[in-house]
């Protein structure tokens, strides 16, 4: 059973920088695609940046030239650099694992693991 541990989160100010990560154990996440979710209202659960196991990439318009999703496999570790933060980035942040395909999604409901989320607030 695979089993993913999200760190990280801080209180910033904007224009600062966090590196999430998001650990596994359980099993490998080299068969899995990797997604980082921001939950920043009850019913909302945003898809971030997402990383297939050979490590293609998507991410949303909104943070494609702030964050950037990378993974080590010899580490199992998949992580999402955060640069630039402004106050709407805030949130709970999780990542969640599904097993690979060629593309990976930022639908919530297409990821089987979660984490258990860790709070970026960002404010002045």
């Amino acid at each position: 059973q695979l089993h993913l541990v999200d760190s990280g989160g801080e209180s910033v100010q904007p224009g600062g920088s966090l590196r999430l990560s998001c650990a596994a154990s359980g099993s490998t996440l080299n068969s899995q695609n990797i997604g980082w979710f921001r939950q920043s209202h009850p019913r909302e659960r945003a898809g971030v940046a997402c990383i297939t196991n050979s490590g293609n990439t998507a991410a949303v318009d909104a943070v494609k030239d702030r964050f950037a999703i990378s993974r080590d496999n010899a580490k199992n570790t998949v992580y999402l650099q955060l640069n630039n933060l402004q106050p709407e980035d805030t949130g709970v942040y999780y990542c969640a694992a599904v097993i690979s395909s060629d593309t990976c999604t930022l639908l919530w409901y297409d990821y089987v693991y979660w984490g258990q989320g860790t709070q970026v607030t960002v404010s002045s």
